[in-house]
């Protein structure tokens, strides 16, 4: 059945109907995402979203389609977590949405209708520092992490990598939302379309300009590193299996002049200080290979209360004494929030049953020739500010050692691979993605890819001339400096509608007050 514009509006001005259609043009981003990585439909996926709150009949009602488009938005870009948390995705997903009410109550008061000129251009401005303050919040690492900014799906466009050296991830999500609300206009006001043009024209001019001055990074060397990947081990003695496995591949290593050797998250599942055989195994492997080894122990620690994940450096006489403990801990999968009131999530899911601890700062490690490795442990990757700061102190190469064994069917395992090219172009340094079980990917230090990508199905070690740089990015010198300046619109904004209630209060008429009346009925008059 074919329906008509009539019969569409009709539909959108039922309460259901209009909330299933916020819930779907919510999600609709999610394909700009690997493992679709429809890159350019970023550019335009938020417009179906934009135009419903913006032809919403009141602003409680747009404050619901930004609630509800957040719900799907959030439910898209997370799916792979279902069959762990169950129905408690939906809640989650439900929490977070909310953060978008205000940002669709926005997009009301400055497009509905016929908007003038200056309500575009603040639009322009507005909309897309609306949106970065709900990428910040939800970026804290107890609502789930920076997981699916909008910035992200750009990370394998190179003119978007020179930008991401500018202002990071958040200059490319602030861009995007502008571009998205240029052509909500083009498309729906007509009276508007040359402001609209007008918009877009600027802000690629802007663009231009921001990837023309952004310096490269200086290539001045290469150093050769191997990945570890072992697949997916399950059944009894897995931990014994994996290791086996990991070993074996590793000793095909040799003879190929490697400057490091990595393994995946959890690659080894037993505190090294308390088995010292498989700490001389992996030191008799270094000594095999000729590199260090960056092993990541999962286990309960012999010198201190609880599980920790670690990355380890082992040289051939053994351990180092370089060790970072993982401290950003994945929400429900590696700790329970508040697990008083929450821990019934372990009941419908697969909730971390015991809380992980928490290392205390990062650390940059020395390899035995001098290069300088900055480790992070899988859903780290994700932050940008931790990447910035190991660039900051001196490293030389990032790297991240990750596992997505549970999500191995979804697109999560691609999708996390991706950041490492966006934490390369924003500090000019190269990054290592190396994980248990795919995908593992290396990245130049302009986010350019380096070889292939390791897929989930690959049980292999590959070796990867990784460019080195040096120099400081403007991300890595002045931070998220596009959050601040979106801080500052929001802020004018505030100043600007609290000086024009203001002005409206004392402009009103004063109420008309009758005259008082006498008891017979007529008007009162002064000296009467």
């Amino acid at each position: 059945m074919k329906l008509s514009a009539a019969d569409w509006r009709r539909r959108l001005g039922s309460r259901w109907w209009r909330g299933a259609a916020a819930a779907l043009a919510g999600a609709l981003p999610m394909l700009s995402f690997p493992a679709p990585s429809l890159w350019w439909f970023a550019f335009v996926a938020l417009v179906p979203w934009i135009l419903l709150a913006r032809s919403a009949p009141t602003g409680r009602r747009a404050a619901y389609d930004g609630w509800l488009g957040g719900l799907g938005f959030m439910l898209a870009v997370h799916h792979w977590l279902l069959p762990s948390l169950h129905v408690f995705t939906l809640v989650l997903a439900a929490l977070l949405g909310a953060l978008w009410a205000p940002w669709g109550w926005l997009t009301r008061r400055f497009l509905a209708g016929v908007p003038s000129p200056g309500r575009i251009v603040a639009a322009l401005f507005v909309l897309p520092s609306g949106w970065l303050m709900v990428e910040l919040v939800r970026s804290w690492e107890g609502l789930g992490g920076p997981w699916g900014l909008l910035g992200s799906s750009q990370w394998d466009v190179e003119p978007a990598l020179r930008l991401a050296s500018v202002g990071g991830v958040w200059l490319l999500s602030f861009l995007i939302v502008a571009v998205n609300v240029a052509v909500a206009v083009l498309v729906a006001v007509r009276q508007s379309r040359i402001h609209a043009v007008a918009g877009l024209v600027a802000t690629a001019a802007a663009t231009s300009a921001a990837w023309v001055w952004s310096p490269r990074p200086d290539v001045d060397d290469q150093v050769r590193i191997a990945v570890v990947q072992p697949g997916v081990i399950d059944g009894v003695g897995k931990a014994e299996k994996r290791f086996a496995s990991e070993e074996a591949l590793t000793r095909q290593l040799a003879g190929q002049d490697v400057d490091l050797v990595v393994w995946g998250e959890s690659s080894v599942g037993f505190d090294l200080a308390g088995r010292p055989d498989l700490a001389g195994r992996i030191a008799a492997l270094s000594r095999e290979v000729g590199a260090d080894i960056l092993v990541n122990v999962d286990a309960r620690r012999s010198d201190r209360p609880g599980i920790y994940k670690s990355s380890v450096l082992v040289g051939p006489q053994g351990r180092t004494g370089d060790r970072y403990d993982k401290m950003r801990l994945v929400p429900f999968g590696e700790y329970v929030p508040a697990r008083s009131v929450l821990g019934w999530a372990t009941s419908v899911g697969k909730a971390a049953g015991e809380d992980r601890m928490r290392g205390t700062e990062q650390v940059v490690m020395n390899v035995g020739n001098g290069l300088r490795v900055g480790p992070m442990v899988c859903f780290e990757s994700a932050f940008p500010d931790m990447s910035r700061r190991l660039a900051r102190d001196g490293a030389d190469v990032l790297l991240a050692q990750s596992s997505t064994s549970t999500f191995q069917q979804s697109w999560a395992p691609e999708q996390h691979a991706s950041l490492a090219a966006l934490r390369a172009a924003e500090t000019g340094r190269p990054m290592v993605h190396a994980t248990l079980t795919g995908v593992s990917a290396v990245y130049g230090p302009s986010g350019e890819r380096v070889g292939s990508w390791l897929g989930t199905d690959a049980r292999t070690s590959a070796v990867y001339d990784v460019p080195l740089a040096h120099g400081v990015t403007p991300y890595a010198r002045f931070g998220e400096w596009p959050v601040y300046a979106a801080l500052l619109i929001l802020a004018a904004l505030g100043a600007t509608e609290g000086v024009r209630s203001l002005r409206l209060r004392r402009s009103a008429p004063s109420p008309h007050v009758p005259p008082a009346r006498t008891a017979h009925g007529s008007p009162a008059h002064p000296g009467h």
